[in-house]
């Protein structure tokens, strides 16, 4: 016999005296009501929770699975999952409870799942989520309403007014069918607030009420943020002053600070070629828009006293972001130079903070850059910051390094270069931070590049020039394969 994880009970004679057979030798056992199974050596209530919606199927055709269950597909922490179905009951089995609330069974819009088994249309489920009840926490057949909030505000976010408009229509149709035209009312109340239509004191969630407020925000990637303010709080940085005390020393490295800079972005010149670009003001024929890009951004970080200016207030972040993106595409005018993107935008498989959450998310991340203190932490935080807003059609790299060196710059530390050879190394670990939340690399990596950066003080650039050739600094990534900060210098393994 097939080792099967769940065998339902049988009304079938010879089936039954067959599974009863099994039971007797040893190859199978019950776990529980109407229920067996082969394997012999996990916990039942372990092999019941993995298999619930299974069970619910077979045991409980028609059923609809329904309130908080509609949108989680398992139990609850406390092993609750809710059904409605044709009576109020509930049954314990190993590790989960089910607990049946009489109602409507499935109607047209309803998913089948599996087998038999019902879920509630997305329409049903929010009203059911909006019924009032008496219990609290997991053990709750609905969703706390911030938490309704907060499906509402994404779908606003992904499908616009329109999608949470037909959201409203069709709970308004089946509303009466289910009878929940109470619940309508409360659902058509936050919606209304979501849109502006209506107070919007009527809701709890943050996320809903910046957006009813026109300060919409990515709750996401709020997340992640926090994740890395987390980490940057728990960790001690050292203190590396910078040595480049004299203006020429600031302005050789501010040359290759731009020059790293811009090449990362794809924007290629021989080092001869940016130099000559840089001290006669005068573009390179056919690349008027690239060597604008290199000027813009050596003229924007080679300024001190701009360089010293960092953000005192939400609105203050706004207003320095825009001014010096200006300056730094102030030549590609087709990108808008100084104005956010109406468009989202994209870097491979990567997403970035969508065009109507750019203002509120940076405003919500202001107030977590606000609360570090280290020079170091602030500088990683606001460079992942606007780079994971990506808040601009273009020169997002960049103006995100330029607000991280800024932070360093305040408190007179040494300012971080990501040389070619490292290009790779921090694109990766940025796509791991925002993929998985793991800070650690992303940390790491920049603690390495301004170790490195720390050992840039030249006042003739013709040595610093020789030094970053003799560090590998100007390699490809794949032609080393994989390149590395060791022992302060750029290494190949």
């Amino acid at each position: 016999m097939e080792k099967k994880e769940i065998i339902f009970a049988s009304a079938d004679y010879n089936e039954s005296k067959r599974i009863s057979s099994l039971q007797k030798k040893g190859i199978v056992k019950k776990i529980a009501p109407r229920i067996y199974t082969a394997n012999l050596d996990e916990d039942p209530a372990e092999i019941i929770k993995r298999n619930i919606l299974l069970i619910l199927s077979g045991l409980y055709p028609s059923a609809v699975l329904s309130h908080r269950s509609a949108f989680e597909f398992k139990p609850t922490s406390s092993g609750d999952i809710f059904l409605t179905y044709s009576y109020t009951r509930k049954i314990k089995l190993p590790g989960v409870t089910i607990n049946f609330l009489q109602g409507s069974g499935p109607i047209e819009g309803d998913n089948k799942l599996y087998g038999e088994l019902y879920v509630s249309q997305k329409e049903r489920a929010l009203l059911e989520n909006l019924r009032i009840t008496k219990k609290l926490g997991p053990s709750s057949k609905t969703l706390r309403l911030p938490e309704i909030e907060e499906k509402l505000e994404k779908i606003l976010t992904i499908h616009g007014e329109t999608g949470l408009n037909q959201i409203r229509d069709r709970a308004r149709k089946i509303s009466k069918q289910l009878k929940m035209t109470n619940e309508f009312e409360k659902l058509n109340k936050i919606i209304g607030a979501l849109l502006s239509s209506k107070l919007s004191s009527i809701l709890s969630s943050p996320a809903a009420i910046a957006r009813a407020v026109g300060s919409a925000y990515d709750t996401q990637r709020l997340k992640t943020f926090e994740t890395l303010f987390q980490y940057l709080r728990n960790q001690e940085f050292p203190f590396l002053p910078d040595k480049n005390k004299t203006t020429q020393s600031f302005k050789n490295f501010a040359f290759f600070e731009a020059y790293f800079s811009n090449y990362i972005e794809g924007t290629q010149f021989l080092v001869e070629e940016a130099k000559r670009i840089i001290e006669t003001n005068i573009p390179l024929p056919a690349r008027d828009d690239d060597s604008h890009d290199i000027l813009g951004t050596y003229q924007l970080i080679s300024n001190k006293k701009e360089m010293r200016i960092i953000p005192q207030s939400p609105g203050n972040l706004i207003e320095i972001l825009q001014q010096r993106h200006k300056l730094l595409l102030s030549s590609r005018i087709s990108k808008k130079p100084g104005q956010f993107k109406e468009t989202d935008n994209r870097a491979g498989n990567t997403f970035f903070v969508t065009a109507s959450l750019v203002r509120g998310t940076l405003l919500k991340g202001y107030e977590i850059y606000q609360a570090l203190d280290h020079p170091f932490a602030r500088a990683a935080f606001i460079m992942f910051l606007i780079s994971e807003v990506h808040p601009f059609n273009d020169g997002n790299g960049r103006i995100a390094r330029v607000m991280m060196n800024a932070e360093l710059v305040n408190k007179d530390q040494t300012k971080i270069i990501i040389p070619t050879v490292y290009r790779e190394d921090y694109l990766l670990t940025l796509k791991k931070l925002t993929n998985t939340g793991d800070a650690l690399p992303y940390v790491e990596m920049l603690q390495k590049a301004q170790t490195f950066s720390d050992k840039l003080h030249f006042e003739d650039f013709n040595e610093l020039h020789q030094h970053l050739i003799s560090h590998n600094a100007f390699y490809e990534s794949d032609e080393g394969r994989h390149l590395v900060l060791e022992n302060n210098s750029f290494e190949t393994i």
